[in-house]
């Protein structure tokens, strides 16, 4: 059986997806009618068949019987059926990789509204029937499906134009800190450090949301 739950996985299960519980961090963050936490969608695939996925109700899904697969290939696999229902790969992360592995797919939308419960829901139909169908993870395994959330990856020029002002934990280049967005140019973003400003080419460092904005961009 499959058990389709949105919750935050930072914190805890919620059994009803239209009222999830807050801690008292989220709820100073987040305006409770947007999913800008680190809201998920979750679908365990251990049986043979496929149902439709529902927020409020268990449903089967197909067993992965499949050769190992890199987190590229995941990558490609879910990109290309996003895309069409209008929603931005953010990334893949395949978790507990040695046992029964967690594969996270966190998705954005492209008209840069909050991911929605109802998105997560129809994100993880189309990425499950891509995943059963072309079967890229050996054994069972967790599919779940996250908002961008509040260490969301920031991977093109338009990311950091939505977040700044706000900081980014950054990586590579020669570089490791966290600072605030201070501009962005062409294909480059200046970021705050304590040395001074620091300006980088997108595509040649890493760098993730350190900083949960106090409304939706």
């Amino acid at each position: 059986m499959t058990d389709h739950t949105a919750h935050n996985p930072d914190r805890h299960n919620s059994d009803n997806p239209d009222n999830p519980e807050l801690d008292q961090t989220d709820a100073d963050l987040a305006d409770k009618d947007m999913l800008d936490t680190d809201d998920a969608f979750t679908r365990s695939v251990d049986s043979a068949d496929t149902d439709s996925a529902r927020p409020d109700s268990p449903v089967q899904a197909t067993a992965g019987r499949t050769q190992p697969s890199s987190a590229s290939n995941l990558q490609q696999l879910a990109a290309a059926v996003l895309a069409p229902l209008g929603y931005e790969l953010l990334e893949v992360q395949v978790q507990n990789p040695g046992k029964r592995p967690t594969v996270v797919v966190r998705i954005d939308r492209h008209d840069e509204q909050p991911v929605s419960i109802e998105d997560l829901a129809k994100a993880s139909r189309a990425v499950g029937a891509e995943y059963d169908r072309s079967d890229p993870i050996t054994g069972e395994y967790r599919l779940e499906l996250e908002s961008p959330g509040a260490k969301r990856p920031l991977l093109r020029l338009r990311h950091f134009e939505r977040m700044l002002g706000l900081k980014a934990r950054v990586r590579g280049d020669g570089h490791s800190f966290t600072g605030p967005i201070v501009s962005s140019g062409e294909n480059t973003v200046t970021f705050g450090t304590p040395d001074g400003e620091v300006t980088l080419k997108i595509g040649q460092f890493q760098a993730n949301l350190a900083e949960f904005p106090t409304e939706h961009r």
